[in-house]
């Protein structure tokens, strides 16, 4: 009979379940590790565990509108998601979080986390962001260059399916592709247009993780677009319809929900983490497991969170934090609440089903040398929507035949956009614990110091107003932006807060995710970035992880671990 120690031991641990828990959980699983992951929220189980996916609008008491109750328990998730898909977001309430100033930390405790919930756009990234820190001075140097992930962007593009279109533009690099969704009338509207008045700027097929052919036994996209519930056919990538149940499969995967995590374990002879002590989020007892190497993906903050709550004799101030950059340069992207127009013509053109696809303008400011910007470094990206209006936008007069006719003749053409824009990393955004003040577990509040700088208030304004002339140019009519700014965090792309770099004084992790301090710990979910980009980060996590899981099996088969 094996004792608790032997029972709670394994080859590796993983914290987190999400989009790049799952790649690890399945890299390291099909290595041969025996591998425990450990999720914080509820069991999700793929298909049965999306409980709304096939509600019809009129099945939810309020239309999907949140309740007053609902909205109280969810003052900041409420932002985005609504009756449909709140359950794959946190009470607000029972999982509090100190905002020093306004920062929007978006969560989902669930096995699959936000994998469940997340936009699914998919670009990689080019020496240009590896580089620009270097070039322009601010933050410390990636140890790494699009050279050494190129091969895993195929092979993880290959496994996600990344619907999209090759483009040959150099700081956009192509990838793996499936057949892109097509755009829609306004939206090839918009695009001729772009390239008969600009030449410095075009509009691409949205590279997103929605298959357009079946794969490996997922079905293809159904155009329903209520991705957010989660989807019964598989049709967009989630940890929950891919790398977890792959990683069930290999019979190595031990997961353990409803675990959340307190604290890593270090030993100071080793020099090497032994494990992971973690409290049962319904019983809230406490209990120890084992493991030879660690990842931690719990997101940006969460990981920062767990380090700096790991102190030790030899760590007084977090583990692995000898640099003291733990938590800090936190990074999200800057959002504007989005540029809007009308279009009179093109009325004899509709759709099919309710796409999720989108269009996108790569960054197009500070590319070269004739593309400076005066007013900013780095740059930024827009992403775009066209659609006829509906009859809830148009006035309901009349009755009878005639008020029939109105409702069922679609409305205008209109088109959003919305900017992505890099927000460059600042010590002094960050995370830290307030120990005085203690969460349900015992374990201390996260709080939040986030501020943007004047790089990022001066692309925020030059996004919206870039947004307004190409919907001008392109014949749009009623063209107007909102002007209010969404908080930090909106973009739900938090980063940076454990970063890579070549020198352990100013950085945490190596070229392989792996902690200068620790050896044997990794982390590849968003604490890693260097810098933000202005693409969304979440294809290259999943990358990093891919790189970092082989690496590690190679120095543990090598003894080096």
């Amino acid at each position: 009979m094996k004792n608790q120690t032997e029972t709670n031991t394994f080859d590796a641990i993983v914290v987190g379940s999400g989009i790049s828990g799952g790649w690890a959980a399945k890299e390291l699983t099909e290595g041969g590790l025996k591998t425990l992951v450990l999720e914080r929220g509820g069991q999700v189980e793929h298909v049965t565990g999306y409980t709304t996916a096939f509600l019809n609008p009129w099945d939810f008491k309020n239309r999907k509108h949140l309740t007053n109750e609902e909205l109280e328990e969810r003052p900041v998730q409420s932002s985005h998601c609504n009756a449909a898909d709140k359950h794959f977001y946190v009470n607000d309430k029972e999982h509090p979080y100190i905002q020093v100033n306004p920062f929007k930390w978006i969560r989902g405790y669930q096995v699959g986390g936000r994998s469940l919930t997340w936009g699914r756009q998919s670009y990689r990234l080019s020496d240009l962001d590896f580089e620009a820190n270097k070039k322009d001075g601010y933050g410390v140097d990636w140890p790494i260059r699009y050279a050494d992930l190129a091969q895993w962007y195929d092979y993880v593009e290959d496994y996600v399916g990344i619907s999209g279109s090759s483009e040959a533009i150099a700081h956009l690099p192509d990838g793996v592709f499936f057949p892109p969704i097509p755009m829609n009338a306004i939206e090839q509207h918009l695009k001729e247009k772009v390239k008969e008045h600009y030449s410095d700027r075009v509009i691409i097929n949205g590279r997103v993780a929605n298959l357009t052919q079946p794969k490996k036994g997922r079905g293809p996209c159904m155009y329903r677009n209520l991705c957010s519930r989660g989807c019964p056919f598989a049709g967009y990538f989630s940890s929950n319809s891919a790398t977890l149940l792959d990683a069930q499969k290999t019979g190595n995967l031990t997961l353990r929900a409803n675990s959340i995590v307190k604290e890593v374990l270090y030993d100071a002879n080793t020099k090497r983490a032994i494990g992971i002590k973690i409290i049962d989020a319904l019983s809230k007892q406490e209990h120890t497991f084992y493991a030879k190497i660690i990842f931690l993906n719990a997101s940006a903050i969460a990981t920062a969170a767990i380090l700096l709550n790991s102190i030790s004799p030899s760590f007084p101030n977090g583990l692995g934090n000898s640099s003291q950059q733990v938590g800090h340069n936190l990074m999200d992207h800057i959002v504007n609440e989005g540029t809007y127009g009308t279009f009179d013509g093109l009325l004899d053109k509709y759709y099919e089903g309710r796409s999720p696809g989108t269009i996108y303008i790569p960054r197009f400011q500070n590319i070269n040398k004739q593309t400076q910007n005066p007013d900013f470094v780095r740059g930024y990206g827009i992403q775009g929507k066209g659609e006829r209006e509906n009859w809830e936008s148009k006035p309901t007069q009349g009755f009878g035949a005639s008020l029939k006719a109105q409702l069922q003749t679609p409305g205008k053409w209109t088109i959003s956009l919305g900017g992505r824009g890099e927000v460059l990393p600042n010590y002094e955004n960050k995370i830290t614990l307030d120990t005085q003040n203690l969460d349900q577990w015992g374990l201390p509040l996260v709080k939040v110091d986030f501020n943007y700088g004047a790089n990022e208030l001066a692309m925020m304004e030059h996004m919206t107003k870039s947004s307004e002339e190409i919907l001008t140019k392109a014949g749009f009519k009623n063209v107007g932006s909102y002007r209010t700014s969404p908080p930090p965090g909106s973009a739900v792309h938090e980063m940076g807060t454990a970063r890579m770099g070549n020198d352990p004084k100013t950085s945490v992790l190596n070229k392989y995710n792996q902690m200068h301090d620790v050896k044997n710990v990794f982390i590849t979910d968003g604490s890693c970035m260097t810098s933000s980009a202005c693409q969304n980060p979440s294809l290259t996590y999943m990358v990093l992880t891919v790189r970092a899981c082989r690496y590690a099996m190679e120095q543990l088969k090598s003894n080096k671990l």
